[in-house]
């Protein structure tokens, strides 16, 4: 049929045929008892006893029995195909929480690295970080915990949590190397009290190091200044006055880069999400009010820790799920820590006009 130029096939303007309708068959959902993979294991199939296995595990992880659902862990992963890595992944991930929580820590890291070396992209990796991070943070391991972090930065340097959490290792660390080194004590809601060398007061560039005119009842100047202070005391407390300044400025980096990150965020959160960013912003000008950072150096490290921040990148990791061929972490200090004090030192070399 041809219609104004058009042609339409002829069938378009014929009847449509009776349909046929076929009845489907009634679909008889399966009900399941509560916690069904309890019972004696009769099926055959592999799969489904993996399925037990490690609902089983599952279970008993939630309720804090963890010797058992080790056992059933391991009884899940000994039927799990070696080309399914997403389940062996997880199944072993669990082995590694029921290690750690029986304080079995060697066997937790050995899991952490089989599966470090199964990472195929970053959020593989990042996931194994972040198990790391808690196996060193339930045995105390500060120093263990503050190097995952320094990975974790590597990988997602726009995250403000890791840096804050990194920046509080860094005063649990700076605590225990002043202790050690006979500074003043460093408690929640106390600053970084005065502090000396064998010369007198600890010199960091352009004022990084804090006066101790007036403040703290111990100066390692002090006891340098007596004649029964011998030469390898003071050398001894001058390398560890030296470690605490370089911990003491690695946290004020960290509490800063958090500052910014979570400034730069807080524009795109709401709700609970921007609530807890306001309290974590006070936390961290709470801290760096008690480290008695100089205005001058504050805004040294302001200027170097901001120079890679951008909004556009900042709203999503642009390493996230990227493959692990190729890709690099490239070492915490090279990349912050030197830069800042480089910066600090040519300040401090530069004659103030």
């Amino acid at each position: 049929m041809e219609i104004l130029g058009s042609t339409f096939d002829d069938s378009v303007f014929e009847e449509s045929r009776d349909k046929v309708f076929v009845p489907l068959p009634s679909y008889n959902a399966k009900f399941c008892e509560p916690e069904w993979f309890c019972e004696t294991i009769t099926a055959e199939d592999v799969l489904e006893r993996q399925k037990c296995f490690k609902f089983r595990a599952d279970l008993a992880y939630s309720r804090k029995q963890y010797q058992k659902a080790l056992g059933d862990y391991s009884s899940c992963l000994a039927l799990v195909q070696d080309e399914n890595l997403t389940i062996r992944r997880d199944v072993m991930e669990g082995q590694a929480r029921c290690f750690c929580y029986l304080g079995r820590r060697d066997q937790a890291l050995e899991i952490i690295e089989k599966l470090r070396k199964e990472a195929t992209n970053t959020c593989h990796l990042t996931c194994i970080l972040n198990l790391e991070l808690v196996i060193h943070h339930h045995f105390g391991g500060t120093e263990e915990e503050i190097t995952a972090l320094q990975h974790l930065i590597c990988l997602h340097p726009y995250n403000p949590w890791h840096w804050k959490r990194l920046a509080e290792g860094y005063l649990t660390l700076l605590q225990s190397t002043a202790s050690a080194s006979s500074y003043s004590k460093l408690s929640h809601g106390d600053g970084l009290r005065g502090r000396g060398d064998c010369e007198g007061p600890s010199k960091l560039p352009n004022g990084t190091g804090h006066s101790s005119e007036g403040k703290g009842d111990l100066c390692l100047g002090q006891s340098c200044s007596t004649s029964a202070c011998s030469a390898k005391h003071c050398i001894d407390e001058g390398a560890q006055a030296q470690s605490c300044d370089n911990v003491w400025l690695k946290a004020c980096m960290c509490f800063i880069r958090a500052r910014l990150t979570l400034r730069m965020l807080r524009f795109q959160q709401s709700s609970f999400v921007l609530q807890r960013s306001k309290k974590a912003l006070l936390e961290v000008d709470d801290a760096l009010q008690h480290l008695e950072i100089q205005e001058g150096t504050l805004q040294l490290i302001t200027e170097v820790m901001g120079k890679d921040l951008v909004a556009e990148k900042m709203r999503e990791d642009n390493q996230d799920g990227e493959s692990l061929v190729g890709l690099c972490i490239s070492d915490f200090d090279d990349r912050w820590y030197n830069r800042v004090r480089h910066t600090l030192l040519r300040s401090e070399d530069t004659p103030a006009e």
